[in-house]
């Protein structure tokens, strides 16, 4: 993954690329992304997929979450605004979080609005916020812990290049029983170089 520079330019066009990918454009949370990020978390068909107690939550609460999550004021922790690349419409958050010195690991965690899912932008995001903890962070891991029915978002993980790295049994509770929950990592040796992030 290591790549020598020849100058200002190369530098430049690193820079000018890190926070965009194919479809999707990272940039920091701005206020007007909150209402959105809000109805979006709020959604109780989307929440059983992403968090552990599916619960109505106070707006405020929400959204002190979405801007803690993008404060990033730790070095090991930081969340962009996805926004679509031709129209600046926002689609999503993504966050990388918990990483320290000296193991440098990660973990990351990832919401597309119910409206933008099955479009790629998940799939452009989760590529894009890896590639970022790779290059710019100096993550050696990032991982990610779904829960086992997310076959979709599993599939996602898996085009990226993450892999099955365990199975936490019965881990999660919804509807009346425990559900598995899948970690799955990528790994900085194992990511390509290529500046659009995308795996062998």
């Amino acid at each position: 993954m290591t790549s020598e520079w020849d100058g200002v330019g190369a530098a430049q066009a690193y820079g000018a690329t890190l926070l965009e990918g194919d479809l999707v454009r990272f940039r920091a949370l701005d206020d007007d992304d909150l209402p959105d990020l809000v109805r979006w978390w709020q959604d109780p068909a989307w929440a059983v997929l992403q968090q552990i107690i599916v619960r109505p939550r106070p707006a405020d609460s929400i959204t002190e979450m979405f801007r803690n999550w993008s404060k990033g004021e730790r070095s090991g922790d930081v969340g962009f605004s996805v926004v679509d690349r031709t129209s600046d419409t926002l689609v999503g958050h993504v966050t990388l979080f918990g990483a320290t010195l000296p193991v440098r690991a990660a973990t990351l965690a990832v919401m597309i609005g119910s409206e933008h899912a099955g479009h790629g932008y998940g799939t452009d995001a989760v590529r894009l916020l890896t590639d970022y903890g790779f290059r710019e962070m100096g993550l050696n891991r990032i991982e990610i812990q779904v829960h086992a029915f997310n076959d979709r978002a599993r599939a996602v993980y898996a085009k990226v290049g993450y892999h099955v790295e365990g199975v936490r049994r019965e881990a999660t509770f919804h509807d009346g029983r425990f559900h598995d929950e899948v970690i799955m990592s990528a790994l900085a040796r194992d990511w390509s170089s290529e500046p659009s992030g995308t795996t062998p």
